[in-house]
């Protein structure tokens, strides 16, 4: 039986991988690229958040994904498959959580989406 609170985590992740696919197929000149990055953002943070949850690790809000990310890749090997790089949002926290340009955002929602594959392909979300 999941966790509800892991369970909480992937729905919401996976309402905001929608939300960010959503408006990536708008027309290019429509497309809020804040919204697509920091919904990405949240649904990868999400997935990790929640993965670590039901494997029993307590998880804190400033954990930066590349932490999570580390302790997910200690549980779980399969998780070097899922490439992180090139998340420039996340790069400068502090300065921006959005992207400018157009290769960044769709970058970050590459990599959400690359994370919900795993994620389904893994059985760890269905």
């Amino acid at each position: 039986m999941m966790n509800d609170r892991a369970k909480k985590l992937y729905e919401e992740a996976v309402q905001k991988l929608k939300e960010a696919n959503d408006e990536l197929c708008r027309p290019e000149e429509d497309v809020v690229s804040q919204l697509v990055c920091s919904n990405s953002q949240y649904a990868i943070l999400n997935y990790l958040k929640g993965f670590l949850i039901e494997n029993d690790i307590e998880v804190k809000s400033e954990d930066s994904i590349d932490s999570l990310y580390e302790q997910c890749k200690s549980i779980n090997k399969h998780f070097k498959e899922v490439h992180l790089t090139g998340f420039e949002c996340n790069a400068h926290k502090d300065e921006s959580r959005f992207c400018n340009d157009s290769t960044e955002f769709s970058r970050c929602f590459d990599i959400a989406d690359s994370l919900d594959t795993f994620m389904r392909r893994e059985k760890i979300i269905s």
